[in-house]
């Protein structure tokens, strides 16, 4: 009863969200803000324009939705296939309540909730941070020369580690993903922070510090900390062409006991049920994703991006390597998107991705083979309605795999996507 009793709840949250965008016209300007619907597509750091005039404490309350219609089918190398049988039909839906507050000049929060999501049923915070792209509350005109090119954010939040955390659905936030699933290493951790980003003449410097903790407890024994940094380059170079190109490194100390980077979204995974084994005592919401697992690693990735008029290529380049270098281990992540968009307002688009990870979780272990196919489009049927359409095919290979579930494990099919943001 617990799934029919979300379901329905959830079915009365669409239905809010329908009648809250009616009055979308009416929510508050923010500053320094990425707009949760189209116009925030391809956004990355936000800009530091100051465009819009404080006049006083404004509260944005926005949501997401989404739900899919998935039809995919999987196989292993195991004997008598050990993989459980998927049928064609909807996955639970999830949904996000957003809280957005300009406190005071160039100062302002943002909030998550997870209303409903695949590895929790139940309502709960995904994080928050403080943003400051002014110190006026300090002083009038406070270090205002420094603050017209600098970004300061604190919280608990995902921090700036890669540009893929830009373009990736956050639990029911899909609208800027232009696939239904997240690349297979997923650079996604929530932390406590403390950010310092830089942009002058499209030139971007980030800095930053987290404790390396998912989840906090003030337990000595587990004191490692860590360090991202990125450099990177984004110009308008005319009306038709965009050029950017980012530097990221992320690096844990070994007083840490886990690291969350690959393995610190709560939501789960967007695929259901694939790779799930028949015999599995504990169902995984995370898979298809690959977790290096390392305690503590020293990561970089490489992204460019690229559009002219309405084609559009995002780039990967990502290597984790294990911080332990007796144990030793690590992983390659390579990632392509072509997209082209068209129409008058550019609202419907065609592409594909192509995404493929290898390498073994220690010197002592043979290595494995991920590859993942993705060809699709979509419409935006308004600026806060997308509907997505793809084919999906990921094949697992490699002798680290042998004797698992994952021993030539495979999956393809269609799945069908409807996003709601506003």
């Amino acid at each position: 009863m617990k799934k029919i009793d979300t379901w329905h709840q959830l079915m009365s949250l669409a239905f809010m969200f329908l009648a809250t965008s009616t009055v979308y016209a009416q929510q508050p300007a923010l500053q320094y803000f990425r707009s949760n619907d189209k116009a925030g597509l391809n956004v990355f750091e936000t800009s530091k324009k100051d465009t819009v005039i404080f006049e006083g404490i404004k509260v944005r309350v926005g949501g997401d939705f989404a739900i899919q219609f998935q039809g995919l089918s999987q196989s292993n190398d195991l004997v008598g296939d050990t993989l459980v049988d998927l049928s064609s039909n909807f996955n639970l839906p999830t949904a996000n309540l957003n809280i957005d507050v300009q406190l005071a000049d160039g100062v302002r929060m943002h909030l998550r909730n997870y209303l409903s999501s695949r590895n929790h049923n139940e309502g709960w915070v995904k994080g928050g941070y403080l943003q400051v792209d002014k110190l006026d509350f300090i002083q009038e005109g406070f270090l205002s020369g420094f603050m017209e090119i600098a970004t300061l954010r604190f919280g608990m939040d995902e921090i700036n580690y890669g540009d893929t955390h830009f373009r990736r659905s956050d639990n029911a936030r899909a609208l800027f993903n232009p696939f239904v699933g997240n690349y297979i290493m997923d650079a996604f951790t929530t932390e406590p922070f403390a950010e310092l980003t830089l942009q002058k003449s499209g030139l971007i410097g980030v800095i930053g510090l987290s404790n390396g903790r998912l989840n906090q407890d003030p337990i000595s024994g587990d004191d490692g900390i860590a360090f991202f940094a990125k450099l990177g380059y984004d110009n308008q170079v005319s009306d038709d062409l965009r050029l950017r190109l980012t530097g990221s490194v992320y690096s844990s100390s070994d007083k840490s006991t886990s690291d969350y980077l690959y393995n610190g979204d709560r939501a789960g995974a967007r695929y259901y049920s694939v790779l799930e084994g028949i015999n599995d005592a504990r169902v995984s919401a995370f898979l298809p994703r690959l977790n290096p697992g390392f305690g503590y690693q020293t990561a970089f990735q490489i992204n460019p991006f690229v559009k002219f008029r309405g084609l559009e290529f995002f780039g990967v380049f990502e290597v984790a390597n294990n911080g332990d270098d007796a144990i030793g281990g690590g992983y390659t992540q390579l990632g392509a998107e072509a997209i082209y968009r068209f129409g008058s307002t550019e609202q419907l688009y065609v592409g594909g991705r192509y995404n493929a990870v290898d390498g073994e979780s220690s010197d002592a272990t043979p290595s494995v083979d991920i590859n993942r196919l993705n060809i699709g489009g979509g419409w935006y049927m308004t600026k806060n309605v997308l509907a997505k359409l793809e084919y999906v095919s990921q094949k697992n290979d490699g002798d680290g795999f042998n004797g698992s579930k994952f021993q030539g494990a495979e999956f393809d099919g269609i799945v069908v996507e409807a996003v709601i943001s506003f």
